[in-house]
Formats: C-alpha cells, sequence, structure tokens
C-alpha cells in the first residue's frame, strides 16, 4: 500500500504541473483584464500611464509563461503571492479559510455516507415496496435539482419562514466570537444541504449494488442455512456491496467540491470554496491559481482514498497493480 501511495504522490506532480500550466494559459487568452477588475469603476477615469503602472506592478504585462514561471517559483519557497482580491497574502487567505472548508465538506460527507447507505439498504430490502419507491423516487428528484437551488429552497423554508436556523454566515449578527453553539447552528444548514445534493448518487448506487449481492450464490446458500433476513442482508449481502461502494467515494470528491463551491456561496460560508468565486470574479488568478490546484489534489486524494479503502474492504486486490 505504501508503494501506492508512493507511485500516486509521483504521478501527482505532473498534473498539478499541467493545471497550473493550464490556469495561466487560460488567464492570458481571457477577454478580462485583471487592471480593469481590480480599480472598478475608478478605470474609467484613470490614465494609460495609472494603468500601465497597474499592469506592471501585477506582473500581467508580461507573457504568461514568464507570469507562471515566477509565480512557480516562488510557489516552490512557500510564497503564493497576493491576492489582489482579498488584500491578503494567497497562503494567509488559505490558512484562514481551509479549515471552515474541511469541516463542512467533513460533515456533509459523513451524512452523505450515512444517509446513503441506510436509505440504499431499506430500498433494498423489499424491491418495489413503498420504501423502495420512496426512496428511489425522492433520489430520482434530488439527483436533477441544483445544489443551489436546494440551498435556496432550504433558507426559505428553514431560516425564513420557520427560523429554525440562521440563513448564512457562521455567527450571529453582532458577534466578533465563534461560539460552539452559533457553529453548530450556522453549520447545520449548509451541511444538510450538501449532503442531499450528494445522497441521491449513494442511495441508488447502494440500493443497485445490494440487490445484484442478493442474487449471489453465496446469499442464496445463506438463505439455505436458515439465517435471519436481516443477517443475510446485512452481513452478508451489504458486506459485498460495499467493495464498489467505496470506489464510489472517491469519484463523488469532484462533485462534492463543485456542490462546497455552490453551498458556501450561497450560505456566505468562509471557506476557500467561497474564495474561489470571489477570485474568478475579481480574475485574481494568483488566488484562483492557489486554489486551483488546492481542488485538483482534493480530487486526486480522493481517488486515493478509494483505491486504498478498496484494498481495506477486499484484501486480494492487488493494490501494487
Amino acid at each position: 500500500m505504501a508503494r501506492l501511495v508512493g507511485r500516486r504522490a509521483l504521478a501527482a506532480l505532473p498534473v498539478l504541473l499541467g493545471v497550473s500550466l493550464l490556469m495561466f494559459a487560460i488567464g492570458a487568452a481571457s477577454p478580462f483584464d485583471p487592471v480593469h477588475a481590480y480599480a472598478g469603476s475608478a478605470v474609467f477615469t484613470a490614465s494609460e500611464e495609472t494603468l500601465a503602472q497597474l499592469r506592471e506592478s501585477f506582473g500581467v504585462d508580461r507573457p504568461w509563461p514568464a507570469q507562471w514561471w515566477d509565480w512557480f517559483t516562488g510557489a516552490l519557497t512557500g510564497d503564493l503571492g497576493d491576492s489582489r482580491a482579498l488584500r491578503q497574502p494567497v497562503a494567509q487567505v488559505i490558512a484562514e479559510r481551509l479549515g471552515w472548508s474541511v469541516l463542512l465538506a467533513g460533515v456533509a460527507f459523513l451524512l452523505t455516507l450515512l444517509l446513503g447507505l441506510l436509505l440504499g439498504t431499506l430500498a433494498a430490502r423489499r424491491p418495489g415496496g413503498l420504501v423502495d419507491r420512496a426512496a428511489t423516487s425522492l433520489s430520482l428528484t434530488l439527483s436533477a435539482a441544483p445544489a443551489f437551488w436546494l440551498a435556496l429552497l432550504a433558507i426559505w423554508l428553514f431560516a425564513l419562514r420557520l427560523d429554525w436556523l440562521p440563513a448564512g454566515g457562521l455567527t450571529d449578527a453582532g458577534s466578533t466570537v465563534v461560539t460552539p453553539g452559533q457553529l453548530v447552528s450556522h453549520l447545520t444548514l449548509p451541511a444538510l444541504v450538501l449532503a442531499v445534493s450528494q445522497t441521491p448518487w449513494f442511495t441508488l448506487f447502494v440500493r443497485e449494488s445490494l440487490l445484484a449481492a442478493l442474487e449471489e450464490d453465496f446469499v442464496t446458500g445463506a438463505r439455505a442455512r436458515g439465517l435471519a433476513p436481516r443477517t443475510v442482508l446485512v452481513r452478508h449481502a451489504l458486506r459485498s456491496a460495499l467493495l464498489p461502494f467505496v470506489t464510489l467515494v472517491g469519484s463523488r470528491v469532484p462533485e462534492l467540491i463543485t456542490g462546497a463551491l455552490l453551498v458556501e456561496t450561497v450560505f456566505s460560508w468562509p471557506g476557500v470554496a467561497g474564495a474561489t468565486v470571489e477570485a474568478a470574479l475579481a480574475v485574481d488568478f494568483p488566488l484562483l491559481a492557489a486554489l486551483t490546484l488546492l481542488a485538483t489534489g482534493a480530487v486526486l486524494l480522493g481517488n486515493l482514498l478509494a483505491d486504498v479503502l478498496y484494498g481495506l474492504v477486499d484484501p486480494r486486490t492487488a493494490l501494487d497493480g
């Protein structure tokens, strides 16, 4: 397993390098001007000399390979540059926001796994039954609903109509300290929305995997030995169905990141996904390049996690292959 992790880490390096190059190439081809985005309406009254000085100070007056090389050599020494949109060093922006994003995504993903396993198992227990039809219909409906639409619906219902939970942010209005109670209340709604947006895929996958496992010979043998239906379902069929399930865990990481980007923006959650939107709107390429690499690294890590879990669930799997 250590060899697998080492090989994946080496393979990730050219991928990350290519993504960073692509980011600066796309930035150079973009019709948006970082100086115009930085200056805002003042750009209409600023002189060409002032705009040229800004371009020179930002380093955007040079070819994009030179800009990338400066950024790359700086990143190797830990200097990711300064964010023009947030007026902070990029490393500081990521350090202040990464923990909140990991907390939101981690809680949401844990809820997704629990809900997907529970609903998928209940649906497969009696195919065609009321629970199966309800779970399948709900999953198909939710899978077609965009995450931002679910977020807006949740805010309207639970924050505006019922007044059960806050509509966004990290703390209550006027509070400067993050208390555990405020954190839980402000985290609940975005975490639930993110979890609900991801749960349908896991529910449908677990249902189909379980139905296929229930047709296997070893399950028929377990029934023939007189084992209780719940024991056959949970200890035999579900265990077999978990093997392809863990591969889905890694493959859903990109969708989780995309969903987190939308959910953080709607709920004003102070995470890196929200900063990505600000960086894109402000044409802030130093921050956007670092956050894109961070998202790419998370996707690669998710795929590696799926392979490691696959090996843990089924030791017969040749992890070194």
